[in-house]
C-alpha cells in the first residue's frame, strides 16, 4: 500500500457524496456513524496499521459497514474464532451496528444533502 494521508478537499467530498446519493441502490445507507470509543478500541488492537471497512447485509438485507483492523502486511486482525485465512491473534475486534442513515440521520451538511 502506498503512503497516503487519505485527505481530499471538501469539494471533492461533496462531489463524491452527491454522485453516490444520486446513484445509490435504494436500500443503501447514506452513511453510518460509529462512537469514537469503538473506533479507539479498534485502533488500539495490537499491530493495527490500517482500518478496513467491509460491507455486508443483515438477515433483513440492510447493508451495513463492518470495520476491522489490519496490520502492516495488510492482513485483517480478527478474533481467534474466525476463519484461518487471516491473522487470528485473538485480540481482533470487529465493529458493526453503526447508526445507519436512514433512519438515524445526522443533521444536514454539505456531505449529506443537496441544500
Amino acid at each position: 500500500m502506498n503512503d497516503s494521508n487519505h485527505e481530499i478537499s471538501l469539494q471533492q467530498a461533496i462531489d463524491m457524496t452527491t454522485l453516490y446519493r444520486e446513484n445509490k441502490p435504494a436500500d443503501a445507507p447514506i452513511c453510518e456513524t460509529f462512537e469514537i470509543a469503538a473506533i479507539n478500541q479498534l485502533a488500539a488492537v495490537s499491530g493495527c496499521a490500517y482500518l478496513r471497512i467491509y460491507y455486508g447485509r443483515k438477515e433483513n438485507m440492510e447493508i451495513h459497514a463492518i470495520l476491522v483492523a489490519a496490520n502492516e502486511n495488510n492482513e485483517d486482525i480478527l478474533p481467534a474464532e474466525t476463519a484461518t485465512n487471516a491473522l487470528n491473534t485473538g485480540n481482533g475486534v470487529i465493529l458493526e451496528d453503526g447508526y445507519r442513515s436512514p433512519p438515524d440521520c445526522p443533521p444536514k451538511s454539505a456531505l449529506n444533502s443537496n441544500d
